[in-house]
């Protein structure tokens, strides 16, 4: 390469810039290219030929850019740009076979596809059976015209307890029921942080904001000091739900949790209400539903009587009403009135897909959750 006289040329000046004078010369330059590159024997020679023609400060094009194109008037760059760009053009491609860097027949087959052959699958995620659930739960009471409250993991023992008709000295506030942050003892009682035992606070913070009528579910996640067994979490989740209007009564309340359990358990199930008590609802009561396994015949799982307790709900106590009168004065017990009721996710979850051990939804096994991809 060193010896070929065509490396030692260098580009002449143009006196003419007419379509003619241009064709000949870069035809020219394009020729001196293809016979340097025939040259070529081996890769100092394929150095050689890319810094001659190719080389920032001493290439043949930066001459060709420098002398010609420079000097051109105005009316002859476009054309002889173009022309400059198929030169380069050419050369590069001399380069790239000189050099054998252009794909081989070999690296073409290599990553040749098989159209034939079956695609690769890829693994698509899932909703946990607990998030699934939990979704059930509120899309049947989103077409109730129930909209979804939020609140904060962390609350003060104001809108946990108090406000909720938990007085001091309540059992459910005692440490061994409730995860409380600690070093809070000189903080007033109200404003001491815990871990929310339930999902009602977001009610009286709904309360608080908005005026009646309100009718609102609240799903979440909850935290109690329970031993870990076959049936108990110390994180679980809940929904809850609150309606507040004028003239709600118990059948208002009967009538709804009716059709929520006909719409998660199929319309063959039954329920029935039992007294019971809770601090935020008065008159309250406990609900079964017809056992969904024996049809309420009996079976081992409803300790053969027919029927199993899922939830909890209420009349909302007018207590409850004067805490968040403190702040919207609208809700006057003597002229509103509401229920409440609220459902463990887990337990719902377990008779559904019949689950035995709460357990299996937290800890991670992907054969276990497979099951509800």
């Amino acid at each position: 390469m060193t010896n070929d006289p065509i490396s030692n040329l260098t580009v002449p000046s143009l006196t003419s810039f007419d379509e003619a004078a241009l064709d000949k010369a870069f035809a020219a330059l394009a020729a001196q290219a293809r016979d340097s590159a025939a040259a070529i024997d081996g890769p100092e020679a394929v150095e050689a030929f890319r810094l001659e023609w190719l080389g920032r400060k001493q290439g043949r094009l930066t001459d060709v850019s420098g002398k010609w194109l420079k000097a051109a008037p105005a009316e002859a760059k476009k054309s002889l740009g173009q022309r400059f760009n198929a030169l380069k053009t050419v050369v590069e491609g001399l380069l790239e076979q000189a050099s054998g860097s252009g794909p081989s027949d070999a690296a073409l087959a290599a990553e040749a596809i098989d159209i034939t052959l079956p695609g690769t699958r890829r693994l698509t995620g899932s909703e946990h059976p607990i998030t699934k659930t939990l979704n059930e739960i509120v899309s049947v009471f989103a077409a109730l015209g129930y909209s979804v409250g939020v609140g904060p993991e962390v609350e003060t023992d104001y809108y946990n307890f108090e406000s909720m008709n938990f007085p001091p000295g309540h059992p459910a506030r005692d440490t061994q029921d409730t995860l409380v942050v600690a070093n809070q003892e000189r903080r007033p009682l109200r404003d001491r942080l815990l871990l929310r035992t339930h999902t009602s606070p977001v009610q009286m913070r709904t309360m608080e904001l908005q005026p009646p009528p309100v009718r609102i579910v609240i799903p979440g996640k909850v935290h109690r000091n329970d031993a870990a067994d076959a049936t108990h979490s110390p994180i679980f989740h809940q929904v809850e739900g609150l309606c507040v209007d004028t003239n709600i009564t118990f059948s208002d309340l009967k009538g709804t949790l009716d059709h929520a359990m006909k719409a998660l358990f199929g319309s063959s199930v039954k329920t029935r209400f039992f007294p019971s008590f809770f601090p935020f609802t008065e008159p309250s009561a406990d609900v079964q539903i017809s056992c969904i396994f024996c049809g309420g015949k009996g079976c081992r799982k409803c300790k053969q009587s027919g029927w199993i307790e899922l939830l909890g709900c209420g009349m909302v106590d007018p207590a409850v009403f004067a805490f968040a009168a403190e702040k919207q004065p609208t809700y006057d017990p003597k002229k509103i009135s509401g229920f409440a009721f609220g459902m463990g996710v887990e337990r719902i979850a377990m008779m559904k897909y019949g689950v035995s051990e709460i357990g299996q939804f937290y800890a991670g096994d992907m054969r276990f959750l497979g099951q509800f991809a």
